[in-house]
Parts: C-alpha cells; structure tokens; sequence
C-alpha cells in the first residue's frame, strides 16, 4: 500500500499522544499534589499511613480485596453513595496522594470501603469478627470468611491472650482454646481503620456542591 507508513505512523502517534497525555493529565491531578496544612490545627492532611497499616494495604491487595470492594465515594448526584453513608462527601484526589498504588477497584459486590473507618460500627473488634466470621457481626453478609489470617490454640491451663476474639455462640472456638490474629490480620485491620476521608479540603470543596438547576427543568 502506498501510503501504508504514513498511516501507521499517523496512528501510532495518535496512540502515543494519547497515551502520554493520560499519564501526565493523571500525574497532574494527583502526583503533584501536596498534603493540605490546616491553618488552625496546623496538622496536615492526608495524615501519612503508619507502618503496620502500609503492610495491611499489601495484605489487602495481595487478597484481592479490591475484587469486591470499591474505594472510592462518588459525589451527590453521581450515585446514592452518599445516602448510603458510605462517605460524608464524594472522594477527592488529594485522598490518595499517600498511597502508592491506589486500590481503587471497579466493583461493588461489597460496600465501598474508602471510609469504613469513620462508621459508626467501626473497630478493630468489629473488623476481626468480620474477617474471621463474617455473619457473627454482620448477619446475612455475603462475605467470605478469611480464617486463614486467625491461629486457633489451645490454652493449656493458661490466661487467655489479650489479642483473642471475643466469640460467641457457634462461632466461638472449643472450650479450652482462643482465636488470634496473625501478624497479617492485625496489619489489615489497621489498614481498614486508617481508611478515613472526613477532611473537607477547601480546594475541592466545591466538587461536591450540588449541581445548579437547569433553566426551565421540571
């Protein structure tokens, strides 16, 4: 074909330009974002994420938590998130500048979890019962149990470990032995807690206004 080079290189540098421009539109939406001071508190926002919680982000990938589960709160007028109370306001970019690799996922067969931590249910206690029984805190869930991440031992005449679950009922373990969690429990549960987005940046709060009314709308 006679022009067949100059087509080809016509679409692969649409493809790179467009490709380029992707990268560099989301590098300057997030990457050169900073953490935001409070002029009161003087704190800055995001906090960073503690050591152990970091590790819990792995575990959370690693276990491909982001399969079921969001994390991110899509604005009012954009979804019922908000009704839900899965978030106060719709998630802002700002939010993720300290994380890595932002797990962001696209599927919601669990609750959005980008502010679990901020529920009133939220607690450490609540989240191993989850993880390790789902249906002893959360009746009718269609979570899957992670026992795997929870050691079963016997007590052997010994005092129970200030780590054990508190079970009860046919969840609870056999009389004599105690449910704890391992090093990778604990780190996922403090990921989950960490997962809190209530600062209202004030840069960004005018994406979660509500749309204005149409001229003329019904």
């Amino acid at each position: 074909m006679k022009n067949g080079l100059i087509i080809f290189l016509g679409v692969f540098a649409t493809l790179a330009v467009s490709w380029a421009g992707l990268l560099l539109g989301a590098h300057k939406q997030i990457g050169s974002l900073p953490q935001f001071k409070d002029p009161i508190e003087q704190t800055l926002n995001p906090a960073p994420l503690s050591g152990i919680a970091d590790q819990g982000r792995l575990v959370y990938q690693d276990l491909g938590c982001a399969t079921c589960h969001t994390q991110q709160v899509r604005y009012a007028g954009f979804g019922a998130d908000i009704e839900r109370k899965w978030g106060e306001r719709g998630s802002f970019a700002r939010d993720y500048i300290r994380e890595q690799s932002v797990l962001i996922g696209s599927s919601r067969l669990g609750p959005d979890l980008r502010n679990v931590a901020a529920r009133p249910y939220a607690s450490a206690e609540f989240f191993h019962g989850l993880l390790y029984a789902p249906e002893s805190v959360a009746p009718g869930t269609n979570m899957p149990a992670h026992k795997f991440l929870y050691e079963v031992r016997s007590l052997n005449g010994s005092q129970s470990s200030y780590k054990a679950l508190k079970l009860s009922g046919t969840h609870a373990p056999a009389e004599g032995s105690e449910v704890v969690p391992t090093y990778r429990a604990e780190a996922l549960v403090a990921y989950l807690m960490s997962l809190k987005d209530t600062y209202n940046y004030p840069d960004e709060q005018g994406l979660n206004a509500p749309a204005p009314a149409k001229e003329g709308g019904h």
